[in-house]
């Protein structure tokens, strides 16, 4: 019976931030930057007869809540709320702020709790070698994932050491 032999070792890192990211704004403007700059040196490929951007985001969540909170102060409900874009975020913390049947119901009156905001912004790379690999940014680390190539680590690892937001 034939044996499974290794053809790559694909390997994952992150980098657990200093200080999380204070918004979504700020970690979306790292990623708009990326994006726009392509600073990774990445390159476009073709896939399934397209040809593809040298860096593509693949996905993105935010997550936070609007509390809700009596005349004494008290917590008295909360809505969580999960969006699959920064505006769509924006638009349903506003949607639900605004609702005053709501906050009536709620018996209390509602606010933004951004302090348990969560973000998630993945990014897929290509490389001039033909190596795809993941770059994933949450509040708290960057993940690094599905590579082999050390220098693809260097790279990101020397880019990010640039940026304080990154530190």
């Amino acid at each position: 019976m034939a044996d499974f032999v290794t053809k790559s070792t694909v390997r994952s890192a992150t980098r657990k931030l200093g200080t999380p990211f204070a918004s979504k704004a700020a970690m979306n403007t790292i990623i708009t930057d990326i994006i726009t700059d392509n600073p990774w040196e990445c390159t476009s490929y073709t896939s399934g007869g397209e040809t593809l951007a040298p860096v593509q985001k693949t996905s993105e969540y935010y997550t936070g809540k609007v509390v809700y909170e009596n005349v004494e102060g008290k917590n008295v409900g909360q809505i969580s709320i999960k969006a699959g874009t920064a505006a769509g975020f924006d638009t349903l913390v506003s949607t639900i702020l605004a609702n005053t049947a709501l906050e009536s119901s709620m018996g209390g009156t509602g606010s933004h709790d951004s302090s348990g905001d969560n973000f998630s912004v993945t990014l897929k790379c290509h490389t001039e070698t033909g190596e795809l690999y993941n770059v994933r940014f949450g509040r708290e680390e960057i993940a690094l994932s599905s590579f082999e190539a050390d220098s693809i680590m260097t790279t990101i690892e020397t880019w990010a050491d640039e940026i304080p937001a990154l530190a």
